[in-house]
């Protein structure tokens, strides 16, 4: 494939949940000349049914729907070349390849790709050489590709190997800028709940009566994922989370998430706060809130009124929503339920009606201050405000694809 009016083509890996709605995002924004989806496998009978695949989906309605609403209006699939699976899809160029399941034999440089995202989920380790067995993120760059985009956390299995030095997470809207054309060939665009959570951190940190942060700590109530099992299985062998292998139909299931680890690379100042963070998946298909608890060392006014209440809080958000994260952060003062996320595109929604403060005072004692060298003879009185922070986001299109859409685009601009 070869560039249209002068954009480049964009490589996809993966046809899965991420990988079809990254295809749907840029078929939408038309950034790319044209797009190669590396699909690995062969699909139903023919290429109508890998079509049928694409154009379909349970939680967001038909491509058609997804590009025009019900306006009536149809996203137009045309076969171009049936041979090579070559196809127009509303105008933009896709061509789906089938033979390759490991990412150094996709041979990206003979169809001019020069940027691929890796949506497989089964290459998250950055320290892997290309020349693996099982594949790798640095297969895409003996490839032809030039820069990868995983869309998962990065997962080093080593525990003494390091970050390489070519290798960094980032979220766009949170840390994009520090992206380096030179240096970065691999990127991880972390997870949806890193993003969500960081849009939601990043306006606290940034201002002065909230930056003190003493202690936080996140659940997220998330959607499944394929990751779950549909009835209960029996648990791979070496598993620790016996539970994700309980129906995800009829359980409410409490698991792990690596989105406060993941959040101190892409904040280093979180890396000073004590932040707990676990997940509880419920049986919806996509959706999810974050509950934000975070304590603050909290100024008090010139009566000795708490300076962060719950207004304050809901101004700084309504604040960032306008200025420096319009487009990334919203600020919503209805009430929603799960359903009204679907499809919002915004990395996380603040239910402004639900943020909730207390500021009490902590005392310490004289005799621990002695210690420090500090002599007092009466309890030292500090306030401290607690807060609660609710945050939306849908765990799918909405946050996810959507901000690594603009991740992706804008990397694809500095190349």
């Amino acid at each position: 494939m070869e560039k249209i009016n002068g954009k480049n083509i964009l490589g996809i890996n993966g046809a899965g949940r991420i990988g079809k709605l990254t295809l749907w995002n840029h078929i939408m924004n038309k950034h790319f000349g044209g797009i190669v989806v590396n699909v690995g496998r062969g699909v139903g009978k023919n290429l109508e049914a890998l079509l049928h695949n694409i154009q379909n989906d349970s939680t967001y309605g038909s491509l058609s729907n997804f590009l025009y609403g019900h306006s009536g209006k149809k996203c137009e699939i045309k076969i171009l070349d049936s041979a090579i699976n070559l196809v127009s899809i509303d105008g933009v160029p896709v061509q789906f390849l089938q033979n390759a399941r490991n990412p150094r034999e996709i041979n990206w440089s003979a169809h001019n790709v020069r940027l691929v995202v890796d949506c497989t989920g089964a290459f998250l380790d950055p320290t892997v050489p290309a020349d693996n067995a099982k594949g790798s993120l640095r297969g895409h760059l003996e490839a032809g590709a030039e820069k990868v985009i995983a869309s998962a956390p990065f997962k080093i299995k080593d525990s003494t190997q390091k970050m390489p030095g070519d290798s960094s997470i980032m979220v766009y809207g949170i840390n994009h800028l520090d992206f380096d054309v030179r240096k970065h060939h691999i990127i991880s665009a972390a997870s949806c709940t890193t993003t969500g959570l960081s849009h939601m951190i990043k306006p606290l940190l940034e201002t002065p009566e909230t930056s003190d942060i003493l202690t936080a700590s996140m659940s997220t109530i998330h959607a499944s994922t394929s990751t779950q099992s549909i009835l209960d299985t029996v648990p791979k062998t070496g598993s620790s989370d016996l539970r994700k292998s309980r129906s995800v139909f009829n359980n409410i299931i409490i698991t792990s998430t690596g989105a406060a680890k993941a959040l101190e690379k892409i904040i280093p100042q979180v890396q000073k706060i004590g932040f707990m963070a676990d997940s509880v998946r419920i049986p919806t298909n996509t959706a999810s809130l974050i509950i934000l608890n975070i304590t603050f060392h909290s100024p008090l006014n010139e009566i000795g009124d708490p300076i962060v209440t719950r207004e304050f809080l809901n101004e700084i958000y309504a604040q960032a929503a306008e200025g420096p994260l319009a487009g990334m952060l919203e600020f919503s003062e209805e009430q929603n339920v799960s359903a009204d996320i679907i499809g919002r595109r915004a990395a996380v929604v603040i239910e402004g009606v639900e943020t909730h403060t207390r500021t009490g005072f902590m005392a310490l004692n004289p005799g621990l201050l002695k210690n420090f060298g500090i002599e007092l003879n009466q309890d030292v009185m500090i306030p401290v405000c607690h807060a609660k922070i609710f945050g939306w986001y849908d765990n799918e299109f909405g946050s996810y694809v959507n901000m690594l859409g603009k991740l992706t685009e804008y990397i694809d601009g500095k190349m």
